[in-house]
């Protein structure tokens, strides 16, 4: 049976749009690193090499080659870790100039170093991609998270993080740090501000 992510991991990527406590697994990414305004042509390029080389492991099997156990699934939705630079941090309004951000894009199981390397390979010999040499593959474990469906624009995101923030010290949760993950459920060439569907998500400990 096909795997996919909006059916078998509900929890992880169709929260509640209301802020919840949850316990995020272990989990293989394909990643890239990028600073400055995501409304650039250098983050629209991050965002495709990552998309390729996720597309081309999930491709391989009709391209003549089937990894060790591979399944069929569903290509994994993009996310973003975020944070400011020094400068940012000072400002009294936000700069997305100062942005700093890893995009990433979850991989299956079977996803290896070595498969990944494979299948750059395989691109870089149809098109040139100096991005494709950035992309890493990394194993995280984010542990214990608060997370909230925000919908509507990316820039009315503060209103959600204020509901968080409330959830948190009714609950007795303190945020590990200023970074926050964002999951992109909506395709935004698709889809209007307003019905815009994101999970904003970040690091939190419980207090003693």
């Amino acid at each position: 049976m096909k795997y996919e992510w909006r059916k078998q991991d509900k929890e992880l990527y169709l929260p509640k749009n209301s802020p919840t406590l949850v316990e995020i697994p272990a989990m293989k990414f394909f990643t890239i690193k990028g600073t400055g305004n995501p409304n650039s042509e250098a983050f629209t390029d991050r965002v495709g090499a990552l998309y390729k080389l996720s597309y081309a492991i999930r491709m391989m099997p009709k391209k003549g080659f089937t990894p060790e156990g591979y399944f069929e699934y569903t290509v994994f939705p993009l996310e973003g870790v975020w944070d400011l630079d020094e400068e940012g941090r000072q400002l009294a309004y936000l700069d997305k100039d100062h942005f700093v951000y890893t995009l990433m894009i979850r991989q299956p199981d079977f996803v290896t170093q070595d498969l990944m390397e494979q299948a750059r390979l395989a691109l870089e010999k149809k098109a040139s991609s100096k991005l494709l040499k950035e992309v890493s593959f990394e194993e995280t474990i984010e542990g214990l998270c608060v997370q909230c469906m925000h919908i509507g624009s990316y820039d009315d995101e503060p209103k959600t993080f204020q509901t968080m923030k409330t959830y948190c010290n009714e609950k007795g949760l303190l945020r590990n740090d200023l970074r926050h993950k964002e999951i992109y459920i909506s395709d935004p060439r698709k889809t209007t501000p307003e019905k815009m569907k994101t999970v904003l998500r970040y690091s939190v400990s419980k207090q003693l």
